[in-house]
Formats: C-alpha cells, sequence, structure tokens
C-alpha cells in the first residue's frame, strides 16, 4: 500500500514557533506506530518513523520514498510539507529532512560502485548525479564534466535507467559498470557510441534505480549537492560551481 492509493489533503503548515510546540523524544511511540500503521488491513511498506516538533505527530517515510504526516494511533493522515515559522520566515522542514536523508543514503554507496570524473587537481566539492546513456541533456552535462574538474568539482555518476530496467538504456548502463574502464565506457556511451562488452557482471545498476527512485529521482540527470539537495535536469558547470559557492 502506498500514498498513491490515499487521498491527497494538502500541505501542512504550522506556526511552530508562534505556538511554542516543543521538540519530544517518542522514540517508542514511533517504534509502535511503524508496527502498527495500515490501510485496509494491509500493512504499509514503512522505511522509518521520526518525531516531529508537533509533539503526538510523526513524519513517516515508506520504502518507496513517499512521505507524510501521521498522529501517534495512525489513525489520522496528513500529505504534504511541515514548515517552521521561524524568525527568518519558513522552513520547509519535510524538505531539510528529505535532503539529509539522501546525503546520508548517498554516501554509503562505494566508489568502487560509482563512475567517477575526478580531474587532475585536488577536488572542492563533489556531485552524485544520476545518469542515462540514452538521455540528451545526461549528455549535455557530460560535456561540462571537464570544466566541472577544471573547477574542482568531482562528478560521482550514478545509473538511473529512465525508461526501466527492460529498455535499452539499461543495458548500456550495464555494459559501462562492467567495462574494464567504466569512465572511458561512459564519455563513449555518451556520445552514442557503441560498447561491445558484455553485461555479465555483479553491477549495481538495478539497485541504484530503485534507490533513485526511493529517494526521488524522476528524470534525468539528477543532480545531487552535497547536502543532499537535489537538483532536476541539465545545469551549466559555472552555475552549478555557484550553486556550491566555488564560483570564481
Amino acid at each position: 500500500m502506498t500514498l498513491s492509493s490515499l487521498r491527497l489533503v494538502g500541505a501542512l503548515t504550522l506556526p511552530l514557533m508562534a505556538l511554542g510546540l516543543p521538540l519530544t523524544a517518542q522514540a517508542d511511540a514511533a517504534e509502535r506506530l511503524a508496527e502498527r500503521l495500515e490501510v485496509r488491513g494491509q500493512p504499509m511498506p514503512v522505511s522509518s518513523v521520526q518525531a516531529t516538533p508537533v509533539e503526538g505527530f510523526f513524519e513517516v517515510r515508506l520504502e518507496t520514498g513517499e512521505s507524510f504526516y501521521s498522529d501517534a494511533e495512525g489513525r489520522y493522515f496528513l500529505v504534504g510539507d511541515l514548515y517552521e515559522n521561524g524568525p527568518e520566515g519558513l522552513v520547509n522542514l519535510t524538505e531539510q529532512a528529505g535532503n539529509a536523508e539522501r546525503a546520508e543514503r548517498l554516501a554509503k554507496i562505494p566508489d568502487a560502485e560509482r563512475v567517477i570524473f575526478r580531474g587532475t587537481d585536488e577536488s572542492r566539492a563533489e556531485l552524485v548525479v544520476f545518469t542515462d546513456t540514452t538521455c540528451p541533456y545526461c549528455r549535455q552535462l557530460h560535456e561540462e564534466v571537464p570544466r566541472l574538474n577544471e573547477l574542482g568539482i568531482e562528478v560521482h555518476y550514478l545509473a538511473f535507467p529512465r525508461t526501466g530496467m527492460n529498455a535499452e538504456g539499461a543495458r548500456v548502463l550495464e555494459q559501462i559498470w562492467c567495462a574494464d574502464n567504466p569512465s572511458e565506457a561512459m564519455t563513449t556511451a555518451k556520445r552514442q557510441q557503441s560498447l561491445n562488452n558484455s553485461t555479465d557482471c555483479d553491477n549495481p545498476v538495478e539497485s541504484q534505480y530503485h534507490l533513485g527512485m526511493e529517494i526521488g529521482v524522476q528524470g534525468t540527470p539528477a543532480i545531487v549537492l552535497p547536502d543532499g539537495r537535489m537538483v532536476p535536469g541539465y545545469v551549466p558547470a559555472e552555475r552549478l560551481a555557484g550553486m556550491l559557492g566555488l564560483a570564481e
């Protein structure tokens, strides 16, 4: 059971600072809620349950990457973003939590499962990019990789076959990850040239595809900044450097 089967009830916007609602430790209640959450008798695929600044109200994240808010009994759901009305204006707490979780999950992917372009000088920042060689904007972004490297920005590619694991794009990505030189194979494929090696290796393409869907990737390229913010689509190198605070 996923949120697609629920009726969306709109965004949740609460002036938390004004109401003075405390942030309480409710680990036991969160654990109980994770065990009892169900819809029409079917358990929901809960990934995590976390307390929010609203006492007795919890953020629930599903294994599909979707999230919503629930009371401690799992009786009332709210779908949308939770905001804090702070001294400097509204702060999107849902987005902050999602960014932190995204960064944490990506940090667990070892370098051996990435296709990395580092350049020659000392790196100053790192970008994770979910990519597909059949995507024109992915090819356009790849042309910017040398400039990104010049600016001290490493590019770490992860696989996201945008039309699914049964598509030709998935097979090419598997060829890249199975190649003797994956970075060279990536450039070759991005130039729309054929690869000759097989896909017969223990590659992470399918797991990265599912990970991408779980953390909110909806298309390619999907660029993830070090703090977990995701930037969809093609972005020129100079603009990316500015977003990273590295503009010359």
